[in-house]
């Protein structure tokens, strides 16, 4: 079971920030990127675990796939750009980036229930592992939306959810580490995504801006890359109202990858990997699954090289291609063959279909 070659839906990747800000050719397995990137001395968090040949020796066939507006800059300040028209011209470059392989033939698109189910079943029936990687087009952080009247372009460029948040203060909202809640132009986003049919990712909104934000929008919503507040106490987490407010809205939650939220106590450039396992991210999802009371809403987003490498991913996934392990360990805990396909991906998928009006 825990080698299974079960389709995987993964929710949360920073692809295009890779391939743009970290100069990476994400054509090429992880083992050959980390033998480039080690001739180099400081140029990177760490040892990168996602390539897209690795998403597809994993079977990860689908994938939510950000735009994010973030340099990445050893001052948090650099961090941010300077001005939103520089944001929003970093993020039509990344755009620019999924569509050269879109038309290359090595992504495909996801827009709607029709394509996403063609591509569900060109996956499950795939013998070749040669198929295209589908990807959703997210984007984590608001400063390229210049206005709220601009959503309706955004979404006829592709851009199917919308989290406005990211670290810090955004121009609609609050989010990791600051507090508040929407801003005056908030609630007028909100409401244009509702009306284009763009959905809402709560991920990483303040709890304020979070409460205010599912009052405002009535449109589906999810939690892409998110884990437990109560197993990791901190704001970047989930509070147990929180994870039941959003299976109250059909929502789905992926459990996040990153280290210092899987485990309490984990220091980011102190605490050894090996000290998390994957075990860990089991526990965040089954803590879903409890409050639930079924598994319907759990499920993975894994935000893996998400301005951090292997230095900070659970110390038994060497690459992103491991997440089948997923499987082993749940089934070890008592979950039915059902459950860890849903779990995997069927969560994601069924999440779309209805968000799609198809289900």
């Amino acid at each position: 079971m825990a080698d299974s070659p079960r389709l995987i839906f993964d929710a949360h990747l920073d692809m295009a920030w890779n391939a743009l800000e970290w100069n990476r050719d994400l054509s090429k397995t992880v083992a050959e990127l980390r033998q480039f990137e080690s001739q180099f001395e400081n140029i990177i968090p760490g040892e990168c675990t996602v390539s897209w040949a690795e998403l597809r020796r994993g079977r990860v066939g689908m994938t939510i796939s950000t735009l994010l507006p973030r340099l990445h800059r050893r001052d948090a300040a650099l961090s941010h750009f300077q001005s939103r028209e520089a944001a929003y011209g970093s993020s039509h470059g990344q755009l620019a980036y999924y569509r050269a392989l879109v038309e290359q033939g090595a992504l495909r698109e996801i827009t709607d229930a029709t394509s996403l189910r063609e591509h569900v079943t060109a996956w499950e029936n795939d013998t070749t592992g040669e198929l295209p990687i589908g990807f959703i087009l997210s984007m984590e952080g608001s400063p390229p939306i210049l206005s709220a009247a601009q959503i309706p372009e955004w979404y006829e460029a592709g851009l199917k959810i919308l989290g406005p948040a990211h670290y810090g203060p955004a121009p609609y909202c609050f989010g990791t580490g600051s507090e508040g809640g929407l801003t005056a132009d908030g609630p007028e986003l909100l409401k244009e995504m509702e009306q284009a049919g763009m959905l809402l990712d709560v991920t990483h909104l303040a709890d304020q801006s979070f409460w205010e934000a599912l009052d405002v929008f009535s449109g589906p919503v999810l939690a892409s890359h998110h884990n437990c507040r109560s197993l990791v106490p901190a704001d970047r987490q989930l509070a147990d109202e929180q994870i039941r407010a959003l299976i109250d809205r059909d929502a789905v939650i992926g459990a996040a990858f990153d280290c210092w939220m899987l485990k309490p106590g984990w220091v980011i450039g102190v605490t050894q990997p090996d000290d998390v396992t994957l075990e860990n991210v089991v526990d965040h999802i089954d803590h879903v699954c409890q409050i639930a009371g079924n598994s319907r809403h759990a499920a993975l987003g894994t935000d893996l090289d998400g301005g951090f490498g292997k230095e900070q991913s659970p110390g038994d996934l060497e690459t992103i291609a491991d997440l089948g392990k997923i499987a082993g360990i749940l089934e070890s805990r008592g979950y039915s063959a059902d459950d860890i396909d849903g779990i995997l991906y069927k969560n994601w998928v069924h999440f779309f279909y209805r968000a799609w009006g198809e289900d």
